[in-house]
């Protein structure tokens, strides 16, 4: 299938999401709530002020817009002190997010150390996703390991760093080829059976993978990079989901701050980013794809929005089963894109929008090749 045609595939979907949704296309009625409602600063116990959308990951209801505790760790470069990321986890719940992404990995451990102190005073008023599938507890933290015995260990040390007897939703990070997903969907049953899972979820993984897993133990959500820039799942794995009644977390939404606007041409990344060794940032593919921010940022101004804001109300007037979960370590980047949780676009003006994508062409991959030799095909 050429660009063009997978477009006009893709917009015919959108439009009858789109029809399904009765009604979230168009701005929502009525502003956010005053940020008089946010508990006072030193509270021991945040108050969530603002109410933002709720939508289903396969049974498991979940704010709109989430948000991604890796950047925290300094997966872009940066340290950050755990003072300030607790209390940028805090502002979020206060502004309405319910659900919070981290792994075990992440770190390793710290992300998810971190996320646990943060919420544990309103533990069970928000929805934690939480990932096993590398060897963190064997020393080998970028070696795939999905085997029994590892996801016990790597559950209970992750159910201790988040302070709970729960983890919401648990996702495979990656789909081992050595361990038969029927095996690893027979564990995580177990653990749902013991309580100490409520859903489960996979990441990266191929719809064949996603197939297999879903006939032993019913799959919630699946995650996986999606942006304007990086559509693939809306041909690899959308129609399985849909199909089997399985929501979709997409992370880098903001195409790892490409779409926001703040990286441009001259934009250079050093080793310890993860930008640095990725086809997409490297100088000539930057160059080249600065029509799709130009794009972004010209209906972000018709929107009266932000480009951060478009990115993500693209995504959400896609599909109603879409929760991104962009990830930051600022404040008022925070502040700004949980603004999109209030704006649709139309079906005609996705359809627009696609047209004018497809004339735009995009070079390079997302990932290196080590990270593509872990992504199941």
């Amino acid at each position: 299938m050429n660009r063009r045609s997978f477009l006009r595939q893709m917009s015919g979907y959108a439009l009858m999401a789109a029809g399904a949704m009765a009604g979230m296309t168009e701005v929502f009625a009525g502003e956010p709530s005053a940020s008089g409602a946010r508990a006072e600063r030193g509270s021991d116990e945040p108050k969530q002020g603002e109410d933002m959308e709720k939508r289903s990951l396969g049974g498991l209801s979940v704010s709109a817009i989430g948000l991604g505790c890796l950047p925290m760790v300094g997966y872009y470069g940066g340290r950050y002190e755990k003072r300030d990321m607790i209390a940028l986890i805090r502002r979020a719940y206060e502004k309405g997010v319910t659900f919070f992404d981290t792994a075990e990995v992440y770190g390793p451990h710290t992300s998810e150390e971190w996320v646990g102190e943060a919420v544990a005073p309103f533990r069970e008023k928000i929805k934690i996703g939480t990932k096993f599938g590398f060897g963190v507890e064997e020393g080998q933290p970028t070696a795939l390991n999905s085997r029994p015995e590892h996801i016990r260990r790597a559950v209970e040390g992750s159910l201790r760093r988040l302070r709970t007897d729960h983890i919401d939703l648990l996702y495979q990070h990656r789909v081992d080829p050595n361990v038969p997903m029927e095996d690893v969907a027979g564990v995580v049953k177990e653990l749902m059976d013991e309580g100490k899972v409520l859903h489960w979820g996979l990441s990266e993984a191929s719809a064949r993978s996603i197939r297999r897993a879903h006939a032993v133990c019913p799959v919630s959500a699946v995650q996986s990079e999606y942006a304007i820039w990086w559509r693939e799942p809306e041909t690899k794995i959308f129609p399985t989901l849909q199909e089997l009644g399985i929501g979709f977390v997409p992370y880098c939404p903001l195409g790892r701050g490409f779409l926001t606007g703040v990286i441009d041409e001259n934009s250079r990344f050093k080793e310890g980013d993860r930008r640095w060794n990725l086809p997409q940032f490297q100088p000539e593919t930057l160059r080249h794809n600065m029509p799709l921010v130009y794009l972004v940022q010209e209906w972000a101004r018709r929107k009266g929005v932000s480009a951060a804001q478009f990115a993500l109300i693209w995504m959400l007037s896609r599909k109603p089963w879409i929760a991104p979960i962009p990830g930051t370590t600022n404040a008022t980047h925070l502040d700004d894109f949980l603004g999109a949780a209030d704006v649709r676009l139309t079906p005609y003006e996705m359809e627009e929008f696609d047209a004018a994508y497809a004339k735009i062409d995009l070079m390079g991959h997302r990932a290196d090749p080590f990270t593509e030799s872990q992504i199941d095909k």
